[in-house]
């Protein structure tokens, strides 16, 4: 599971004036960005070391210095992760980033505990981006930062970290995979399921054609309880410790609201709530899953049924899709109940079912045979998908002596940790080798288009559809397609 989903995650931003694009401002094609948009899914795995990342290449000895942006609740879980990693892969956080002095005094001092020696500590973006020692840099800002941050710290050079979703705006979408793009820099986006041991699994069960044609997706996730609302920082920050103008980034102003800045995922010109925060794993783990990366087309309603508290955001969400490859998709949350939590991949073969929430590591692969309308008492063949030897192997020995007595007795854990430290590791990884790591700015890009089609869907009332070829969402079919 996603920290966003047991704690409500803030952390604070600086940027550079001079660099963000206008509000609503058109993103014009060159030649160059043209031929870039020749680029597959994951095609810039196929790059491997060009001559501009083999000099970027960090040696094995060299230990790899990371400066962090937004270090509320996420960014300190995830500098947790990279400080149990400081040995094992030889990092340190030099430097932390946050507009909310309290945020940062708190990350410095943690800093200094873990690394044995004082980090910079900055205010504002652009000064942590002009030290050339520091690396790469981890995005764990608010929803609507994200890829404005990261265009950022792209054109300052330098790898990135950024947490999901990607981006809640298309323009900001595009602008920060272009800037990615066109310097072949190392980025993984916080969709961190695709790096687990356990979803890897399952997607290489549906690769054997265990599964046979599939036709429908289903996921729920719920909760019962007012998410997002009710944070204690509220009540702790003043105007004065911050710096307001600049967490609006390109927003309009207004004046100063704590609770927008800790609770901004409840107001939709900052976020979109669900589809920013849950869905945003969902979508992503069915792209990854099953190989189709962007919705033909998508429906969605939403509404507050449950809690009436002043979010303009709904705590009642369902969506459609339509994949090119085939098949349906439905995603649904609900903040008003917390029955139980699934998913369903449902092929001719076999139903591929995920017991529990976002993150869930229990899979079940249970026979299609039969009906139930002729036989309703059918019984149907069923195992749990566990790990392979070698990939029980691969894990640290604690995790490898409690995975395999788990999986004995009870099966794969319907959760996994916040903490669970695979991406973070595979982003490292990859910054050595100059790679691309399991979560690319591609796969953060259809993702975020997922995501954006479906809260414009939902405000609309519209049916709309994605134009592969103009990188636009329409509200008709693109083409001659037919609806």
């Amino acid at each position: 599971m996603n920290g966003d989903r047991n704690s409500n995650t803030q952390d604070d931003v600086s940027f550079a004036d001079s660099h963000l694009p206008r509000p609503g401002a058109a993103h014009t094609l060159n030649n160059e960005e043209i031929r870039r948009r020749s680029f597959l899914i994951g095609g810039a795995a196929a790059i491997g070391t060009s001559a501009l990342s083999y000099g970027r290449i960090i040696g094995a000895n060299d230990r790899i210095s990371i400066g962090h942006i937004g270090v509320g609740r996420r960014g300190r879980e995830l500098a947790s992760v990279v400080a149990d990693l400081k040995r094992s892969h030889n990092v340190e956080m030099t430097a932390v980033c946050d507009l909310w002095k309290l945020n940062r005094d708190r990350a410095a001092k943690t800093a200094r505990q873990v690394y044995e020696r004082e980090p910079r500590s900055f205010v504002y973006l652009e000064d942590l981006l002009a030290q050339k020692d520091v690396d790469a840099v981890i995005i764990s800002t608010a929803d609507f930062q994200h890829a404005p941050l990261l265009k950022l710290v792209a054109e300052a050079g330098k790898d990135a970290y950024c947490e999901k979703p990607m981006a809640n705006v298309l323009e900001e979408a595009k602008a920060a995979r272009d800037a990615v793009r066109s310097r072949n820099l190392v980025v993984q986006i916080g969709t961190q399921h695709r790096s687990e041991p356990y979803q890897i699994a399952a997607k290489q069960s549906i690769a054997s054609g265990a599964l046979g044609d599939v036709s429908k997706v289903e996921i729920v996730w719920n909760y019962h309880g007012p998410r997002w609302r009710g944070r204690q920082e509220v009540n702790q920050i003043r105007e004065q410790d911050t710096d307001w103008k600049k967490w609006l980034l390109t927003k309009p102003y207004r004046p100063f609201d704590p609770r927008l800045y800790f609770e901004f995922r409840l107001y939709r010109e900052f976020s979109s709530g669900i589809p920013d925060q849950w869905m945003s794993h969902g979508m992503d783990l069915i792209h990854y899953l099953l190989e189709d990366h962007f919705p033909k087309s998508v429906v969605a309603l939403g509404g507050i049924f449950a809690w009436p508290d002043g979010r303009e955001n709904p705590d009642t969400f369902q969506a459609l899709f339509e994949y090119p490859k085939g098949f349906l998709v439905s995603y649904s949350t609900s903040f008003g109940n917390d029955c139980d939590s699934s998913t369903r991949i449902m092929g001719s073969k076999a139903t591929l079912i995920n017991i529990g929430g976002e993150g869930s590591q229990r899979w079940k692969l249970v026979e299609e045979k039969g009906n139930h309308e002729a036989n309703p008492f059918l019984r149907r063949a069923q195992k749990l998908i566990t790990l392979r030897s070698e990939k029980l192997h691969a894990l640290p020995w604690s995790q490898r002596l409690l995975t395999g007595a788990v999986e004995k007795t009870y099966g794969p854990l319907p959760f996994t940790s916040d903490a669970n430290p695979s991406h973070m590791k595979n982003w490292f990884d990859c910054m050595r080798s100059r790679s691309q790591p399991n979560a690319t700015v591609e796969h953060g890009f259809a993702h975020s288009v997922a995501v954006i089609m479906a809260a414009q869907a939902q405000r609309e009332g519209k049916k709309l559809y994605w134009d592969p070829d103009t990188e636009q969402i329409l509200d008709r079919p693109p083409g001659g397609q037919k609806s």
